[in-house]
């Protein structure tokens, strides 16, 4: 079998690269890295045998495939070079920059025909997913109401170690609303499957930091799906206060689901007692449901596939990139959803700098007719009294 031959640009790629050692026939081949010094790193952790400073360069080499971990502006243009030049790509968070960045990546996937994955790895904690089998198993009745979180003072990110401005102080604290709400979003849309995000609006108590930048002390964003639910992102990277990436909350007509949201504390569900009179409710540790929900996935990765990263999330979501070019079948985490999930944050923007006014988000899928590559500004909600 012919060996699927990888080039990794960037190294925050390198988290991927115990999940492609992990099969036989997948080949790190090439690294790509403006920095000399990061580039003789990822080399040196991959065993590829071709080093590059320019990404085209790397794409005129026969690689099948690529990898997309440089800065978030650089992840749109390189995606589509890299499949206008027959190359399979998975692309880190968030997917573009512009939400005409977005329409031209569904277009150049639609055109070149090859595999797209989004990179969104937080949709693949174990924890995640045994929620999403419960989901699926109806124990939470019909989810409506979900919340996540991503909390990450970066401060110390807005300078480089040579003192140069680092690109975080423009494409993420350097504009206004969530710049990243993927990391929250992807993990509780896979709760509410067949769904879809079609209106947002963005709160903020402005800035309140000494940074000398526009974005926000933390934002809320809201937003409502087709079918009527209602999803609370939260994001904030500015605030001085603990690392909390992984808290969610979800509420269905069942039951309910509360994640762990500082060190020491658990995975919770509760459920609506049948026959109960009171309707009592109590508190369980997720992992007393594990046996019946959590995949066989999780349950049988090896100690190796855990140590990938984010329990295992690192190497699960690379196996999903390899069968998709194995099959020729798009992912699960397609361009369209990459598009959906980013526009949300590049929409709230320009609704936290028009005091929350909710904004459309338009409906990603093949095909979409130009007269739907707009941003349409919703009318103020009236406020009952």
């Amino acid at each position: 079998m012919k060996k699927i031959r990888i080039g990794i640009a960037g190294t925050r790629g390198l988290s991927t690269v115990t999940g492609l050692k992990a099969f036989g026939d997948v080949e790190i081949a090439a690294v790509c890295d403006l920095d000399e010094e990061h580039l003789e790193r990822a080399a040196k952790a991959t065993g590829a045998e071709k080093k590059y400073r320019i990404f085209d360069d790397m794409l005129e080499s026969d690689i099948d495939a690529v990898i997309i971990a440089t800065p978030m502006q650089c992840h749109m243009p390189q995606a589509v070079a890299a499949l206008e030049a027959g190359k399979h790509v998975m692309s880190e968070v968030t997917a573009g920059v512009t939400m005409d960045e977005l329409f031209w990546l569904c277009e150049s996937v639609e055109k070149y025909g090859k595999i797209y994955m989004f990179a969104e790895n937080l949709v693949y904690m174990p924890e995640v997913l045994q929620v999403r089998e419960m989901v699926r198993a109806g124990l939470f009745g019909k989810p409506y109401y979900a919340e996540g979180n991503y909390l990450h003072n970066i401060s110390n990110l807005f300078v480089y170690p040579n003192g140069k401005t680092s690109w975080r102080s423009f494409w993420q604290c350097g504009v206004r609303g969530n710049f990243y709400p993927t990391h929250s979003l992807g993990p509780v849309m896979s709760w509410f499957p067949g769904e879809r995000i079609c209106e947002i609006s963005c709160f903020s108590p402005g800035v309140r930091h000494a940074y000398g930048l526009k974005q926000d002390s933390g934002t809320v964003t809201m937003c409502q799906t087709d079918r009527g639910g209602l999803i609370a992102i939260r994001t904030d990277c500015t605030s001085p206060r603990p690392r909390s990436n992984d808290s969610f909350l979800l509420q269905g007509t069942k039951g309910v689901f509360r994640a762990r949201a500082y060190p020491g504390d658990r995975d919770l569900v509760s459920f609506a007692g049948e026959g109960n009179p009171d309707h009592a409710m109590i508190w369980e540790d997720l992992s007393r449901y594990a046996d019946a929900y959590l995949p066989a996935r999780c349950k049988n990765a090896t100690g190796e596939q855990k140590g990938a990263g984010h329990g295992g999330s690192d190497f699960f979501i690379v196996e999903d990139f390899i069968n998709a070019v194995r099959s020729g079948v798009q992912p699960e985490l397609d361009v369209y959803k990459a598009c959906e999930w980013t526009a949300v944050g590049l929409l709230s923007a320009l609704s936290v700098t028009n005091g929350g006014r909710p904004v459309e988000v338009p409906r990603f899928r093949p095909g979409m007719p130009l007269e739907e590559k707009r941003i349409g500004i919703l009318p103020r909600p009236a406020f009952p009294v």
